[in-house]
């Protein structure tokens, strides 16, 4: 099967980011061509200047349409794509050079309707950044099997870097209208229709993510309340570790209460655990800021996260379906 990529990027008020994303695309060893589509999706900070710079290097196509969220900007763009494999990806994201040459290879030997990559920290970051992004990937924290682990057996991609057959696309209907958590209800799709997904190693990206913490908190807190919406739509995902970081919030408010009554035992967990933070983020980072600003953007992970879930739990709202 000969595989054409077209690869699309929805886009809403950040111009300065997708603009970092397509410079990055001109410099893709991959010598197949590829398309590129740029979906603005109803953006008050247009892209469409920025866009229109790099249409001599790429083929770039850029469409505007009213603002109905990422996934159905998704959709619109592989609507209208003329690949039949379709990657996307986020508009914070820089793609190394080599990224579209290794999916090409592995998906060549083997094929897989759906695959997912890793997410790493630019030099470029910031150090709050490369916090988050420790935070966002570490086994010590949730975030582990997002993306560093080969032996995954059903790896479920996230948006920021994914990739979907237009077959497995025409069938599942692409993402649903869910603003928060489409990505793994498509993933929850895909394989209720026997679409096999896969993990590749080197197709990582470098993913910017939120450049504060306030900002972070927002967007984990929205992950985790839309998680109990997916366990109720996909029961049989559900699990028990999805408690976890609500667990670890409630602990470590405990713990901090047990101190005013002479009570340590509590916290020295807590403190040996975030000495193991500190250190293997010293290792992987090779600076002590952001060491430990890998100790506040786990607590801030844990707290938005366990927080959102707790909200999404006992809410009585619903996330659309489609």
């Amino acid at each position: 099967m000969k595989i054409q990529f077209s690869i699309i990027i929805p886009v809403y008020n950040r111009p300065q980011e997708i603009e970092e994303l397509l410079n990055s695309l001109t410099k893709q060893s991959y010598k197949k061509e590829f398309e590129v589509i740029v979906v603005e999706d109803g953006s008050t900070r247009s892209s469409k200047e920025i866009v229109e710079k790099y249409t001599k290097n790429l083929n770039l196509n850029y469409f505007f349409k009213q603002n109905t969220g990422a996934g159905l900007s998704r959709n619109f763009g592989m609507q209208h794509a003329t690949g039949n494999y379709f990657i996307i990806f986020d508009s914070d994201c820089i793609i190394p050079e080599n990224y579209l040459k290794e999916v090409d290879s592995v998906l060549n030997q083997n094929y897989t309707d759906a695959f997912g990559g890793a997410d790493a920290a630019h030099k470029s970051f910031t150090a709050i950044q490369k916090a988050i992004n420790y935070s966002m990937t570490s086994f010590l924290t949730t975030g582990g099997l997002r993306g560093n682990k080969k032996s995954i057996h059903k790896f479920q991609p996230r948006s920021f870097n994914l990739g979907i057959s237009k077959k497995a696309f025409e069938i599942t209907k692409g993402f649903s209208a869910m603003r928060i958590g489409e990505d793994i209800d498509l993933t929850f799709r895909l394989w209720e229709n026997n679409f096999e997904t896969q993990f590749i190693e080197k197709a990582f990206v470098y993913h910017k993510r939120r450049v504060s913490f306030s900002q972070f908190f927002k967007q984990v807190f929205a992950f985790g309340k839309a998680r109990p919406f997916l366990n109720k739509k996909f029961p049989k995902t559900a699990k028990l570790s999805f408690w976890f970081p609500s667990v670890f919030m409630l602990f470590l408010l405990f713990s901090v209460i047990s101190i005013f009554f002479g009570n340590l035992i509590f916290s020295n967990f807590l403190w040996a655990y975030f000495i193991l933070i500190f250190l293997d983020s010293f290792y992987k980072n090779k600076s002590l800021e952001v060491a430990f600003l890998s100790i506040v953007s786990t607590i801030i992970q844990f707290a938005g996260y366990g927080s959102g879930f707790l909200v999404g739990v006992f809410s009585k709202k619903k996330q659309p379906k489609k």
